[in-house]
């Protein structure tokens, strides 16, 4: 028995509405193939090389450490070191920077502190010395120089200076005078120069002179008679 299609005619006053057809497969855009060029991609090679070589270099550069000494308090001048004033790091040591190793340490170890030592700093082996700064017939003045009197030329432990008796206008006046061949002056050598004094200025010397010149050096000191006068290196 054959099945018969009836089409159905709308209501009045029913609108109908129409069905959408299915779309189809939308096709992807084309997109055209980039051309490589062969510079480019071996420029892009030889870079990414040398930066990759760079870092293993950094990378061992960082790795090469050097154990060395450091200083971990103040030390004055003149003063015996000891483990106590020594202490240990390890750096990346640059070769123009000379600094005790530590396996070196007990090399320094009663030595004496040539210059000021400063918590922090690396230990070099031109800051000490076996040799005492005071020797044996000598005797230490403090001299203070006031603002005018100190040498533009930095003040160094080692450094020969004159001591140069300058009498005053009223000791003048009253009959001292120098001698016929100029102003006495008496020889030392600077053993520590302080910082300038804030507020006044004023550097204080520690200088070295014989035993029987130091309480003629102090007399002039006290009387404010003198000046010092820095030897020429060739004297040095």
């Amino acid at each position: 028995m054959s099945k018969t299609k009836v089409a159905t005619s709308p209501v009045p006053g029913q609108t109908v509405r129409s069905q959408p057809s299915a779309a189809g497969p939308v096709a992807p855009p084309r997109v055209s193939a980039r051309r490589r060029r062969p510079g480019v991609i071996a420029l892009s090679l030889a870079l990414i090389a040398a930066g990759g070589a760079g870092v293993a270099v950094l990378l061992l550069q960082v790795g090469d450490r050097t154990d060395v000494v450091t200083v971990v308090r103040d030390v004055q001048v003149g003063q015996v070191l000891t483990e106590q004033d020594l202490g240990k790091a390890s750096v990346a040591l640059d070769p123009a920077v000379k600094a005790v190793r530590v396996d070196k340490m007990d090399s320094v170890v009663g030595k004496r502190a040539a210059v000021e030592l400063k918590p922090g700093s690396l230990l070099s082996p031109s800051q000490v010395t076996k040799d005492s700064l005071v020797k044996a017939g000598e005797q230490l003045v403090p001299i203070g120089l006031k603002p005018e009197q100190v040498p533009a030329t930095a003040l160094v432990p080692g450094q020969k200076v004159q001591l140069v008796h300058v009498p005053t206008q009223g000791a003048a006046e009253a009959g001292e005078e120098s001698g016929k061949d100029g102003p006495q002056s008496i020889a030392g050598r600077v053993v520590k120069a302080s910082k300038a004094a804030p507020g006044t200025g004023v550097v204080v010397v520690d200088v070295a002179t014989t035993a029987a010149d130091g309480p003629i050096v102090a007399a002039w000191v006290s009387a404010d008679a003198l000046r010092l006068v820095l030897d020429s290196p060739e004297n040095s």
